[in-house]
């Protein structure tokens, strides 16, 4: 006999107590039944009004928005979005807490990884706790630094611009993004007609002029002649195949970091904050410390940002391995560091391409992960190398954690920890780990 389907709660309404913040921008409470709800728009030590969002009875835990606030929070601020709030766009998870309220609340979201998934205190990762701001992000509460340099837009049925809603399909048409950067703006997207376009991508580099739009049409749509407010380089992915074809204007940005100057093929991969590449250059070169003559490997090696910087500080009689999975991106990364004769580039998987290199030795390791994480199979291969230092660059927190736990198991412990805020008013966090034997020393 078929069981009947659960009741649906969407819509139901709970008067709760806000507890901890929890990692994806919400925080959690309990109803008076027990059940938990995930609740974004809340901040620890509300009591607000929850409308369920997604869930129904009997439901390991519901997803809710904080639709009324009884008793605020002295960290609460009216959000200076006019597209924030239950319902609208799902990109800015903080717009309503002050700015230093946002890093402690990724703060304690960090620790709390550590603790429940690599058993690790934030002393015993050598990190004081401190979430830092961006160069040049430190704005009064009710300011917002415009830092998005690289805008995916969603298209209305309509053609109107906008971003998605939280966990929807759903677009939030705007005028104006008030993260996006500078460069994003003025390209003026929202004032245009896209009809026939799936999504519309903005790009304005770093430390140069060049700015690209990536068109995404619907099945059997006609490009729109692309007229915006500045030059700009165009490209189209197709509907079948998801291969990027140039329209006009270069087929890549450049952007500068490290003192170099990087090629990104469109809609390659590049931190989105203007002092992200800079800030974890050196971040990951000071954990590091390399010495001429070193053999460094740079996992997820991308364009090739921490392989250039590996290069130029090992010296002529050092050498860099980098490892790729995106095709694009490699030969982004071989053109990139073409002047560095020490520096070879793989592309595949690094669990499947490493082991084939049959190095069994290195001095220093960058990796840089997707958000999943390296997982257990790599970190294991990479403890059995022998590295004086590792740098693991990680965009969460969980995934982060988790490795660490392994790493622990092959033999390295954590030196020092650091995270930065480097994607204000959303949830998310950027953290440089520095490994070592845990032997070292002792």
């Amino acid at each position: 006999m078929q069981a009947e389907p659960r009741k649906s709660l969407v819509g139901e309404e709970y008067e709760v107590e806000i507890g901890p913040v929890a990692h994806g921008g919400h925080c959690i409470a309990r109803t008076s039944e027990g059940q938990v709800l995930f609740v974004r728009h809340a901040l620890p030590g509300e009591r607000v009004v929850a409308q369920v969002t997604e869930g129904e009875e009997g439901a390991r835990f519901l997803r809710a928005d904080a639709v009324r606030v009884l008793d605020a929070s002295k960290d609460r601020i009216d959000a200076p979005c006019p597209y924030a709030g239950p319902g609208r766009c799902g990109g800015c998870d903080w717009q309503h807490a002050k700015p230093g309220a946002q890093r402690r609340l990724k703060g304690e979201v960090v620790a709390e990884q550590l603790q429940r998934l690599a058993g690790l205190t934030p002393e015993e990762a050598g990190w004081d706790g401190t979430v830092m701001p961006a160069e040049g992000d430190k704005v009064p509460a009710g300011q917002v630094p415009a830092w998005r340099t690289r805008v995916q837009y969603a298209v209305t049925a309509d053609g109107r611009a906008g971003l998605r809603r939280h966990r929807s399909h759903e677009v939030e048409p705007i005028d104006h993004c008030m993260i996006a950067a500078d460069g994003v703006s003025e390209l003026g997207i929202e004032k245009r007609d896209w009809t026939g376009m799936d999504s519309v991508e903005a790009i304005a580099a770093t430390g140069s002029q060049d700015r690209q739009v990536v068109l995404t049409p619907k099945p059997g749509a006609r490009l729109p002649l692309v007229e915006l407010d500045r030059p700009v380089s165009v490209m189209r992915v197709d509907e079948r195949s998801g291969q990027l074809h140039r329209v006009h204007g270069r087929p890549f940005v450049r952007e500068r970091a490290d003192g170099r100057t990087h090629r990104v093929a469109g809609g390659g991969f590049w931190q989105v904050h203007p002092k992200a590449a800079d800030t974890l250059v050196t971040a990951v070169m000071q954990g590091l410390l390399p010495r001429k003559g070193d053999m460094a490997l740079d996992l997820y090696c991308g364009v090739g940002l921490f392989a250039g910087a590996l290069a130029d500080r090992v010296g002529e009689a050092g050498a860099v391995l980098g490892i790729e999975s995106g095709k694009r991106a490699v030969e982004d990364a071989r053109h990139n560091l073409a002047d560095f004769p020490r520096v070879r580039i793989e592309q595949g998987k690094v669990e499947s391409v490493l082991p084939r290199t049959g190095i069994d030795e290195v001095d220093l390791v960058v990796l840089d992960p997707p958000r999943a994480g390296a997982g257990r199979k790599t970190v294991q291969h990479l403890s059995s190398l022998g590295a004086r230092r590792i740098a693991y660059v990680a965009c969460d927190p969980a995934a982060l954690a988790r490795d660490l736990a392994y790493f622990r198991d092959g033999g390295y412990r954590v030196r020092t920890l650091r995270v930065f805020d480097l994607f204000p008013m959303t949830h998310h966090v950027e953290c440089v780990a520095i490994l070592e034997p845990a032997t070292k020393g002792l």
